[in-house]
């Protein structure tokens, strides 16, 4: 997605121009998004039809799509006001919708490979907490897609500033934060291993549409698998069984790179003015732009796979909800898929000044933390014991029990290296062994704070906090404090409530 030079030159948007239409051939990709919500009845009723006149009704259905895609296409009209978007849409049953440029806080553009063909984008204007973008636009002409989201940043900042356009388009141009080498591609690619999970939800789809399939499937990978080692293993079957499982693995990260590839080809953050950006994709690219105060929490991982690299991975949660559409997120989120950790944690101290990054210090959590742990994995080993022991005999019940100490380590290294800090601007909580996290946000972005005991914390005087903030992920992980001592939670809740109550909100 190549941002033009001069996009308000390329196509002038202003209060002055009359309504507009989309691109002309906005109709066919709506007429595709349609036919994806329902190509599985069509496909069934081609490959499954009776070879009468019932095959006819795939056709009439296709031909319907399209024509409420032209109709769509027809009476949808937008016109840039003098501190709003105006959208008028519908013939029948009529709309015109009004949002105001302070509303808008994300502009996301996306590309699939027919949008590039034809020099098209799809544009989304996302709001905080919105369950729907507050407008879509499939489709616009790439320069002016370009020009709205340059135009929409313009005024917003007018809007919230007052500052003359000119002064709002300083910074037009942007500064380049973290761009993405191939080198960084392929270590996102081995790290985060999507080869894996896409061949095991292949699996899963296959043997849920059809089991005998599936099975079939297995049998001659499995006969194939033991004539290869019947060929050239005789006599060191265990090492040929070995070479071919290394084999599968080593194509399941090729399978990992190339997915990287496609996704973070291109990864460009840049900051423009207050707003950040960011582009990347190698097929379909994917543009958005958010506010930085738009920003809620910070998240960093460092897994084993990233220590070995020396990398971490930074992302972000926004005001905006990600519950994006197609599959495509809503809003800024991976921020660094692979960078340094001195790179991490620059980016945090750019983005957010007025923090402090790293934390001085960090608190460790209640010295019955690593009971907490490890009693519960001892307790489900000991449960597995005993049927093991049942069903195989003594050496079953022996052998399950051998994970006890690792349990116990695991539990204890987990507890070492678990803690949380807070201090006047940021609460902060770190947790995890083999996959480390940090999570922080500014006290002035908490939205809500939930002081909890169960009676097991009330019984060894701890307590949990859970931190709320706007927008994010609700299969995401919450910003929590658990396991620390209750007159120190006790006294946490009272002084962020404080805080919380005294702030004026800025997300």
């Amino acid at each position: 997605m190549t941002t033009p030079e001069t996009p308000e030159l390329a196509a002038p948007l202003d209060e002055a121009s009359p309504e507009r239409r989309l691109h002309p051939m906005s109709w066919l990709f709506v007429l595709i998004q349609q036919l994806r919500q329902f190509i599985i009845p069509i496909i069934v009723l081609f490959a499954f039809g009776r070879g009468d006149r019932n095959d006819l009704w795939g056709l009439v259905a296709i031909c319907v799509l399209a024509v409420i895609s032209i109709w769509q296409y027809y009476t949808y009209r937008f016109r840039i006001g003098g501190d709003s978007l105006q959208i008028r849409s519908g013939l029948l049953e009529r709309s015109l919708r009004e949002i105001p440029f302070a509303r808008i806080q994300n502009v996301a553009l996306r590309q699939t490979v027919l949008h590039r063909i034809f020099g098209v984008a799809e544009v989304r204007l996302e709001s905080a907490g919105g369950i729907k973008p507050e407008a879509e636009m499939r489709v616009l002409t790439l320069a002016d897609a370009m020009a709205l989201e340059a135009l929409v940043r313009r005024r917003r900042g007018e809007a919230r500033t007052g500052a003359t356009a000119a002064d709002a388009g300083a910074n037009e141009d942007g500064e380049v934060l973290l761009r993405l080498s191939a080198a960084d591609i392929i270590r996102a690619g081995l790290i985060s291993n999507r080869g894996m999970v896409v061949v095991g939800g292949g699996f899963a789809a296959l043997a849920q549409f059809s089991r005998d399939l599936f099975s079939e499937i297995i049998e001659s990978w499995v006969r194939g698998l033991f004539g290869v080692v019947e060929d050239y293993g005789r006599g060191h079957e265990a090492a040929a069984v070995l070479a071919m499982i290394v084999l599968f693995l080593a194509l399941v990260r090729l399978f990992s790179i190339a997915l990287a590839f496609l996704q973070y080809h291109g990864f460009r953050l840049e900051e423009h003015g207050r707003r950040l950006t960011l582009e990347r994709g190698l097929l379909s690219r994917a543009r958005t732009s958010t506010p930085r105060r738009r920003i809620q929490s910070w998240t960093l991982r460092e897994g084993m796979l990233h220590r070995l690299f020396g990398r971490r991975s930074l992302e972000v949660s926004t005001a905006v909800l990600e519950n994006g559409s197609d599959g495509q997120p809503r809003s800024l989120r991976e921020i660094a898929p692979v960078a340094t950790p001195e790179r991490c944690d620059a980016l945090i101290r750019h983005l957010a000044p007025q923090v402090q990054w790293p934390p001085a210090a960090w608190h460790p959590l209640h010295r019955a933390t690593f009971w907490r742990l490890a009693v519960p994995q001892w307790l489900l080993t000991l449960a597995i014991a005993v049927p093991a022991g049942l069903k195989f005999g003594i050496w079953g019940a022996v052998l399950v029990c051998l994970w006890l100490p690792w349990a116990g380590y695991i539990a204890w290294q987990h507890a070492r290296h678990a803690g949380y800090s807070v201090d006047a601007r940021m609460v902060a909580v770190r947790g995890g062994w083999w996959t480390r996290t940090w999570r922080f946000a500014e006290i002035g972005k908490l939205q809500a704070i939930r002081f909890s005991q169960s009676p097991l914390d009330r019984m060894l005087g701890t307590a949990t906090l859970l931190l709320d903030t706007a927008g994010g992920s609700a299969v995401g992980d919450p910003l929590r404090l658990r396991y620390i001592p209750a007159a120190e939670a006790r006294a946490l809740d009272v002084r962020l409530a404080d805080a919380i109550a005294r702030s004026t909100m800025r997300w």
